[in-house]
């Protein structure tokens, strides 16, 4: 990752809501994003790193040789791709194929680990970015990984604890914590400007009417760029942005109206229904993870 955050160093006042939106979008070149070369000893199969980021920072997109596995023990991060969005939060991480193009935007301040693997390290993993539900035993393999010397012994108990870190890795069960993008721009504006207020219910035939278009022509065009309906692409942007509200802890009844929900019973069974488990087990979840900063 770039920039990281080290003592000493000069944090700037985050940006606001809008005026990182605004940026994001200003800076977002996937196309010519450049190369982020990973710092450590390439020798080594696993490269692991530690690193602190402030709140509001934004690393713009960029690409590693190698895949890369992005796990926060505190805070919450939003990746994006070209045409992809995902929320990781302390109880999840995230999978980054080699050469993939990706942002980062930090919610919080973000506690990151990353481990960077060469192809016969990453072999059986996803060929597309995944989010994964990180196991207790996951996160202190993790920790403990981090802790070690850049050139720690592959052949001895440093390597061995590698080996089990990454068997942890491939047995955990994917996460339904994605936001597919459309690909033509007047698509992705309309997203843009859903993302920027997700409070308001507008009616379907509104946004097609900001397209000039009808409401099924909208629907046609939006399940063909990204596979699911345009109802259930706001339903999961909510949920996204709830997943991010409440590792940052929010109180749930605020989240819910903040996002436009009838009752705090009505989020609660959304919530239930998407990730398995109450939305204040979540916010409890995440307030541990936060706990260690």
């Amino acid at each position: 990752m770039d920039n990281p955050v080290r003592s000493g160093s000069t944090v700037k006042p985050a940006l606001s809501p809008r005026r990182r939106l605004t940026r994001l979008r200003a800076g977002r070149d996937f196309a010519a994003a450049p190369e982020s070369p990973v710092q450590g000893d390439l020798s080594r199969a696993v490269v692991i790193r530690h690193t602190a980021y402030p709140k509001g920072h934004h690393i713009a997109p960029h690409w590693h040789g190698r895949a890369q596995f992005v796990f926060a023990v505190a805070g919450t991060m939003r990746v994006r791709s070209a045409r992809h969005a995902w929320i990781v939060p302390p109880s999840r991480a995230l999978w980054v194929p080699a050469h993939t193009v990706h942002e980062i935007q930090m919610h919080g301040i973000v506690d990151m680990h990353s481990l960077y693997l060469n192809e016969a390290a990453g072999a059986g993993m996803p060929a597309s970015c995944a989010v994964l539900e990180v196991t207790p035993l996951l996160r202190e393999l993790v920790v403990r990984a981090a802790a070690l010397p850049a050139n720690y012994d592959e052949h001895g108990e440093d390597g061995l604890l590698m080996r089990l870190l990454m068997a942890e890795i491939r047995r955990l069960p994917h996460c339904a914590l994605d936001l597919p993008l459309p690909e033509s721009a007047d698509l992705t504006q309309l997203c843009e400007r859903i993302l920027a207020d997700l409070s308001t219910r507008r009616p379907c035939d509104f946004d097609a009417g900001e397209l000039n278009t009808s409401t099924r022509t909208l629907y046609r065009r939006f399940l063909r760029e990204t596979g699911i309906t345009f109802a259930r692409w706001k339903q999961q942007a909510r949920l996204l942005e709830s997943i991010r509200r409440l590792a940052e802890g929010a109180p749930v009844t605020t989240v819910a109206v903040d996002l436009g929900y009838e009752s705090p019973g009505a989020f609660s069974t959304m919530f239930r229904r998407a990730l398995g488990m109450a939305p204040r087990a979540f916010a409890a979840e995440s307030s541990a993870g936060r706990s260690v900063l």
